[in-house]
């Protein structure tokens, strides 16, 4: 996998390794890729350290209501770019080896910092999608996030007769064959297991007023991942 993601991802490592030497120390803070960092954090399972938690934050963030928003954002991480620098090559590369090391005890380090710069001006982004071919199953890390948007589940007793109520709006988003985002219905029972809040939803009538958006992932190693956002 290391190898592998090593010769696919390069241009999403040089996104977030050019730097900008006309730019002041605050506008590089404000304005790095996070995109970028959420891609190569999330294929490679989170890694501990400042960066991804960083990114993984974000990540989270956008699914937190109002509004929702898809949780990574891969046409905002330009990775079309070509460069010729041999220092940029070798930064890729050291990218990697830092994200895909064999032992996960030491932290992603040094290139993934706060004084990543904007390239969008330098770069061909092509809006709601990635901007080079992910349709491989090297990218199917990318296509396993889904996003259910529990607008509201409701279950309770209405009227003398004991009559069991229920009504539910579920939303899914899910992510296309080059990681462009769409929402369609889903319905209470598409949740994962790993869902909490409706367990006793149709057993009986206890009355349940639900609301929450859950995200899950699996990351290039098949690992499965979720949060969940109550509200």
């Amino acid at each position: 996998m290391h190898h592998l993601l090593k010769n696919l991802l390069p241009s999403i490592a040089v996104a977030l390794t050019v730097t900008s030497f006309a730019l002041p120390i605050p506008a590089r803070a404000q304005t790095y890729p996070i995109d970028c960092a959420i891609l190569l954090c999330l294929s490679g399972g989170w890694p501990a350290s400042v960066p991804c938690a960083r990114a993984r934050a974000e990540f989270i963030r956008r699914i937190t209501p109002w509004p929702v928003e898809p949780p990574l954002q891969i046409w905002r991480c330009p990775m079309g770019a070509s460069y010729e620098s041999d220092q940029l090559s070798n930064n890729a590369g050291r990218i990697f080896d830092v994200v895909y090391r064999p032992d996960n005890r030491r932290p992603l380090q040094s290139l993934l910092v706060d004084d990543l710069v904007p390239i969008d001006e330098a770069l061909r982004l092509v809006q709601n999608r990635a901007d080079i071919d992910i349709s491989g199953p090297e990218f199917n890390f990318v296509r396993s996030i889904r996003v259910f948007d529990v607008r509201y589940a409701r279950q309770h007793e209405s009227g003398r007769d004991g009559d069991c109520n229920r009504s539910a709006i579920v939303v899914l988003g899910t992510y296309g064959t080059q990681g462009d985002f769409s929402w369609q219905r889903s319905s209470t029972t598409a949740l994962p297991e790993a869902h909490v809040g409706l367990e006793r939803w149709g057993q009986n009538c206890p009355g349940i007023y639900h609301r929450s958006v859950f995200v899950d992932w699996r990351d290039y190693e098949g690992n499965y991942g979720f949060e969940q956002v109550n509200y």
